[in-house]
C-alpha cells in the first residue's frame, strides 16, 4: 500500500514510517523540513521504500502542493495517517492560558488533518481498500475529561468529531476512518517517563490498516490495538 504519514520525521511518525516500510509499504513521509528529516528517515535499512514529501499541515498551499505532487508522481494513495501534532500549554490553568498557543494547537491538531483530508481524499478514493487514521488521544474523550491540558484535549475532541463526521461521509466508499489513541509512549511529546514504545504502537496501527484486527463497525475511536475508546 502507498501510505501518507504527516509529521513523519520524529516520534510516532518516524516509527510509523519505519514500521510501514519494513512491512513492504511505500511510505510518503510528510515533513516540514527536508534537510533535518533526511538523516532520521534515511538511516533505516528500508529507506528505499520511504519518499520524503514537503508538507506543512498549517499551510493549506503546502498541503495542496503536496497532493498535486503525489498525484503527478504516484497517481493514488491507499492510506492517510494524520499524525502531526503538538502539545502546548501543558499543565496551564485556564486563567493562565496563552490563547495564541491554543490557536496554534488547533491549527496543527485539528485544522491540519482537515486540510490533509480535503486535498488528499480524491487520491484516496481511487483505491479499493483505503483507510484514514487520525492520531488522537484519550484526553480527547469527553466522558473522561480531567480538567487540564485544555488546548490539547479540546483539539483532540474536535478531531474525534471530525473523524465521526468523515466516517459518515465515506461509509459507502470502502474507506475505514478511525481516531486512534496511541497510548502514552516515549517521544518528545510523551516524555521519558512514558511506559510505551512508539514502535509497538506503530505495529498495532499497521495491524489495523492491514485488517489484522477485528474492529466493530460502530467503533470509530479506538486504541492502537483496536479496542473501543469512550467518546
Amino acid at each position: 500500500m502507498r501510505i501518507l504519514i504527516t509529521g513523519a520525521n520524529r516520534g510516532l511518525g518516524l516509527a510509523l514510517s519505519q514500521a510501514g516500510a519494513e512491512r513492504g509499504h511505500q511510505i510518503l513521509a510528510g515533513v516540514r523540513d527536508l534537510q533535518t528529516s533526511t538523516e532520521r528517515l534515511m538511516q533505516s535499512e528500508v529507506y528505499k521504500s520511504i519518499s520524503l514529501l514537503p508538507l506543512d499541515v498549517t499551510d493549506e498551499e503546502s498541503v495542496s502542493s503536496a497532493a498535486n505532487a503525489v498525484k503527478e508522481n504516484f497517481g493514488t494513495i491507499d492510506v492517510i495517517i494524520n499524525n502531526a501534532g503538538v502539545l502546548l500549554e501543558r499543565d496551564k490553568q485556564i486563567e493562565d492560558l496563552d490563547l495564541d498557543q491554543v490557536k496554534v494547537t488547533f491549527d496543527v491538531n485539528f485544522f491540519g488533518p482537515i486540510k490533509v483530508v480535503k486535498h488528499f481524499l480524491p487520491l484516496l478514493m481511487m483505491g479499493d481498500r483505503s483507510s484514514i487514521i487520525n492520531i488522537s488521544s484519550e484526553s480527547g474523550s469527553m466522558s473522561n475529561a480531567f480538567g487540564g491540558d485544555y488546548a490539547y484535549a479540546s483539539s483532540k475532541t474536535a478531531l474525534n468529531m471530525f473523524t465521526l463526521q468523515l466516517n459518515q461521509y465515506v461509509k459507502n466508499k470502502n474507506i475505514n476512518v478511525y481516531s486512534v489513541h496511541p497510548g502514552w509512549i516515549k517521544t518528545d511529546m510523551g516524555g521519558d517517563r512514558a511506559p510505551g514504545n512508539p514502535i509497538d504502537t506503530a505495529k498495532g496501527i499497521f495491524d489495523i490498516i492491514e485488517g489484522k484486527r477485528e474492529i466493530g463497525s460502530s467503533n470509530v475511536f479506538i486504541t492502537y490495538e483496536g479496542q473501543p475508546m469512550p467518546l
